[in-house]
């Protein structure tokens, strides 16, 4: 690739200049939305960063770490944000797709079917331990999150919007549990994993809990609603107007088609990868204050939308690397457009 052809136009940056000073005071509200999440989910400000670029961009997570960690919290936290209504779902080996979607009963009263919505009708949907349920209750939940509808009965009804899924799994457990398809964890935009915090913020996290409080839920209280729901929306469509250069876009793509060929992944990822790339990379970009995407941005993008698309060789498991490892080595290996 010639110089020329790997060099993004400067231009693009000063035409935008004042367009980003504009859009730094616009963010104000959503910065307030993450000290507010961070302020009740102590000690997981990359994890919070993350879920909050997810919904921005209109996607769904997948969320990987052990019992504790404030999971629950996190989602809980994050409605009472947007004052957004969420709901959860325990996942269990007895769970049935109605239990997800609702199910048509006929009212005596009325003489008619009448629709009893399932916990999916909501803003934030919690799936808890979402790979202790067979596929069949799994893939209840693939039209709603690509469509944002549910079909019952042959009639398509409409989630309320903004609408996100974050499925949560026990890395730990094996025992009972059923691999999600790799149809459904191509759905999710990113996966995240939250480890334990540093042992300072651990600290912070026991104080906050046990001090005048009567239960784990007590940070909530003090959250108060940084945005409306109608507000996150016209975010969304601010963070889908995002440009990106299309030598960006090249770089994006170039990345997704180098795990195909990796001689240490055997199963590479699709094309929607590319896709969920440059969706979260513009999330990224605008929650810095800017109207155009760099390739910093899909950089540091890459491992979270990538790192449940691949699947590594056996060899390369044995000698204990991860998915996350590989991914880094190979991104440093992949040429950048030059800023």
């Amino acid at each position: 690739m010639s110089e020329t052809n790997n060099t993004l136009d400067v231009s693009v940056e000063d035409e935008h200049t004042t367009a980003v000073e504009n859009k730094s005071s616009n963010n104000e509200p959503l910065q307030n939305l993450l000290a507010q999440v961070n302020r009740a989910v102590v000690g997981q400000e990359a994890v919070v960063r993350h879920v909050v670029l997810a919904l921005l961009a209109n996607g769904h997570v997948l969320l990987e770490g052990v019992p504790g960690l404030g999971k629950t919290l996190l989602v809980r936290a994050l409605a009472k944000t947007f004052s957004g209504d969420f709901k959860r779902i325990q996942f269990t080996p007895d769970l049935m797709p109605s239990d997800i979607t609702g199910h048509v009963v006929y009212d005596m009263t009325n003489k008619s079917f009448q629709m009893n919505h399932g916990p999916v009708f909501t803003n934030l949907l919690l799936a808890d331990e979402i790979n202790r349920a067979p596929a069949k209750s799994q893939a209840a939940l693939l039209e709603v999150m690509q469509e944002r509808h549910v079909t019952t009965e042959g009639e398509s009804r409409p989630v309320p919007l903004p609408f996100m899924v974050l499925a949560t799994q026990n890395p730990l457990e094996q025992e009972g549990t059923y691999p999600l398809p790799e149809a459904e964890l191509d759905r999710f935009l990113v996966k995240v994993v939250m480890n334990f915090p540093t042992r300072e913020k651990e600290v912070e996290l026991t104080k906050l809990i046990t001090q005048g409080v009567v239960d784990d839920n007590s940070s909530l209280d003090a959250i108060e609603a940084a945005l409306t729901a109608s507000d996150l929306l016209n975010y969304q469509q601010q963070v889908a107007n995002v440009e990106v250069d299309e030598q960006v876009i090249d770089y994006a793509v170039r990345i997704v088609r180098t795990t195909r060929e990796h001689p240490s992944i055997y199963r590479g990822a699709g094309s929607r990868a590319c896709i969920a790339m440059v969706r979260i990379a513009k999330a990224n970009a605008f929650l810095e204050g800017r109207n155009f995407v760099l390739p910093d941005d899909i950089k540091s993008m890459a491992v979270p939308v990538l790192q449940h698309r691949i699947a590594l060789t056996p060899d390369v498991e044995i000698e204990g690397l991860t998915a996350p490892d590989v991914l880094a080595q190979m991104l440093d290996d992949i040429e950048a457009p030059r800023q």
